[in-house]
């Protein structure tokens, strides 16, 4: 399978975007630090189910654009880059969008923000929880900052310092995020004992051999994509949350009214982040915020790389959901 790489101009950037098969089109949001790449798994079954399969290059990523100033990966522009790649790829019909990561944050708010280009939504990993009580960078310097404790959305505000330790030894840096996050490690991360201050990667372990779900290939690729486009794009997602959080503020309808889903490996650790770690909560507060919410599903024996680590599961459940939409 070799999808085609296309390059499209949306909001005043240009995405790379990876396209295979023909037919309705869905639309793919990665996460943090990954890349279309991430949804490999997925092109082809999409593709036979009859859809245009399209992985993109969140800005900052890959072969998309990667503009310096913070404000350019505020949520406002990550969704209108969404928005645009539908204009561009569907121009006469809304498209499915589905996320993983900060991408499902993404799709999610692309929903909200541009409901007439989207009849339905499905989030990987992190749930929809339309406005919490404060930007999320002042909850973390309450819970982790403020007690001494390291937390690495609280380390990554400071620009420049997350940037030089990962781009210092990528191929270190990413293999020890992937495994930290991922089943194989226990949700450890190695942060329950990390004071604030510390560099991110100290204390995470690098496997080897490396788990089988990724294999030296796909590691292979994705060193290759962060080495060339640099890491200050992708943690400026971070350091937006103030921006974000007063730009929902100012959203009367916050809900999400198209058919959603939500789907996450058992051992993620973002489980343990919302709900109080508790998943029947955590999807009793995203049924609050959707109008037409079609399920939740926790796929066992799966960490946070949900779609890379139990792909059949994932791109299962994707596409029966597909197949109740209209």
């Amino acid at each position: 399978m070799t999808p085609e790489l296309r390059l499209i101009h949306t909001n005043g950037v240009q995405v790379r975007a990876a396209l295979y098969g023909e037919g309705p089109l869905v639309v793919m949001v990665h996460g943090f630090p990954e890349s279309w790449y991430s949804w490999r798994h997925q092109m082809a079954p999409l593709a036979a189910a009859g859809f245009t399969a399209c992985a993109i290059d969140v800005r900052g990523y890959g072969g998309s654009d990667k503009p310096h100033d913070v404000e350019a990966y505020s949520m406002a522009n990550m969704t209108a880059d969404v928005a645009g790649v539908i204009d561009a790829l569907s121009p006469n019909a809304p498209a499915v969008i589905v996320g993983h990561d900060w991408g499902a944050p993404i799709v999610w708010h692309t929903a909200v923000l541009h409901p007439n280009k989207v009849r339905g939504v499905a989030g990987l990993s992190v749930p929809y929880y339309a406005l919490p009580p404060a930007p999320l960078n002042q909850i973390f310097k309450a819970l982790y900052t403020d007690q001494g404790k390291f937390f690495y959305m609280a380390h990554f505000q400071d620009e420049g310092v997350a940037e030089a330790e990962f781009e210092a030894d990528v191929r270190g840096a990413l293999r020890r995020i992937y495994f930290g996050a991922s089943a194989d490690s226990d949700g450890r991360w190695g942060y329950r004992d990390k004071p604030a201050g510390e560099p991110m990667l100290k204390g995470l372990p690098d496997p080897d051999p490396f788990p089988a779900w990724l294999t030296p290939a796909d590691i292979d690729y994705f060193v290759e994509e962060f080495e060339r486009s640099g890491f200050r794009g992708p943690i400026n997602r971070y350091r937006n949350f103030e921006r974000d959080w007063a730009m929902m503020n100012a959203v009367a309808d916050r809900r999400i009214h198209q058919p959603a889903l939500f789907i996450a490996g058992a051992e993620d650790m973002v489980l343990k982040m919302f709900g109080d770690g508790n998943v029947d909560t955590l999807i009793a507060n995203m049924r609050e915020q959707m109008t037409d919410f079609r399920g939740a599903h926790i796929i066992p024996g799966a960490g946070h790389w949900t779609q890379q680590e139990a792909p059949d599961a994932t791109t299962g459940h994707l596409i029966d959901w597909l197949a109740t939409l209209e």
